[in-house]
């Protein structure tokens, strides 16, 4: 019998260590145009900024997978099921972060539990505080991570259960082509044999509406990505002045993704005592925060059959900007 009412959510922290931290800083300012991880961004200020940014009136992916989730919800939990995903089933949601998105997840599957992977220990464990209030008879787990890094998810009875996948909000994006597949791949690795994986992806628009959903008006985007620099000043000591850095977003056609960055605004020097050397900035210099990629509804099929994963169903809004893909893993033959 399913518990009406459960004790709060456990807390497993794998937070990456701060010599990962060091690491990651230090490969990234030595690239060319420097470039540090996506994960940097969210720390427990960062986190919050983002929740911001879903808000703003620019920012429509979040509004628009919201209502194709509380829509389709019904039709994708049957999917799943009639794809053999026979109950119990545990949903494993990628980068959770407030977990806004999976209640209707989780009222069509009644599943067996829920895991939430992020990179912010404070955040995934309150957001799965509340949620557990909204579903009391769903065992829940939060767990703080950098998934790209994990080997394998921990032993825990929670995941014993046969897995579907939760990647919204269009993350994926963030990769490169070839760091797509490999990150599709390395899901279906942690998710296990027979896994199911439900992902949400923006699509190409109008390009002055993508670099508008990216740098708002109210400034929430700028005031995250500079929230970096003020992380690793905390973190690692370093003596970033973020006024000193502007923030841009603009679309690469060639690339097919939009570009965040900081700039330079003067010649200056950081320290970051960890590091060997202090950093050198030129005027007009970039320091790259997050790159998000938009792909059309064929590319990200392409994308998922590299990495050996085979289109179930797709659902869209009525404009086709923003797509819910969901996807088997393994062999036609083994279908």
């Amino acid at each position: 019998m399913s518990p009406t009412l459960l004790t709060r959510p456990e807390l497993i922290d794998l937070h990456p260590s701060p010599g990962d931290l060091c690491a990651a800083v230090e490969q990234g300012l030595a690239r060319q145009p420097r470039q540090l991880p996506p994960w940097l961004l969210y720390d427990e200020e960062g986190s919050r900024l983002f929740e911001a940014i879903c808000q703003q009136p620019e920012y429509h992916l979040t509004r628009l997978e919201k209502d194709l989730l509380q829509r389709h919800g019904r039709h994708i939990g049957h999917c799943c099921t009639g794809r053999g995903a026979a109950k119990p089933v545990t949903v494993v949601e990628f980068g959770a972060g407030g977990a806004h998105k999976v209640t209707p997840l989780l009222r069509a599957l009644q599943p067996a539990a829920y895991v939430a992977l992020d990179i912010s220990a404070t955040h995934v464990h309150t957001a799965c505080i509340g949620l557990q209030m909204l579903h009391p008879q769903v065992p829940m787990v939060a767990i703080c991570c950098d998934y790209e890094q994990l080997p394998a998810l921990p032993d825990h009875p929670l995941l014993a259960h046969q897995r579907l996948g939760f990647f919204p909000g269009s993350s994926l994006g963030n990769c490169s082509r070839a760091g797509a597949v490999v990150l599709l791949r390395h899901m279906a690795t942690l998710l296990g044999p027979g896994s199911l994986l439900l992902i949400g992806m923006d699509q190409p628009q109008g390009v002055a509406a993508m670099e508008a959903a990216y740098d708002d008006a109210a400034g929430v985007s700028a005031r995250f990505a500079r929230n970096l620099l003020v992380r690793l000043n905390h973190d690692l000591g370093a003596n970033f002045q973020p006024r000193h850095f502007a923030y841009q977003a603009h679309w690469d056609a060639r690339a097919q993704r939009i570009e965040m960055a900081l700039v330079s605004q003067r010649e200056q020097v950081v320290s970051i005592p960890p590091l060997a050397a202090a950093v050198h900035w030129a005027t007009g210099e970039t320091l790259i925060t997050e790159h998000s990629h938009k792909w059309g509804p064929e590319e990200v099929q392409a994308l998922a059959q590299e990495a050996g994963w085979h289109g179930v169903g797709r659902w869209c809004d009525s404009q086709d900007r923003f797509s819910l893909h969901l996807m088997e893993h393994g062999s036609l033959s083994q279908r």
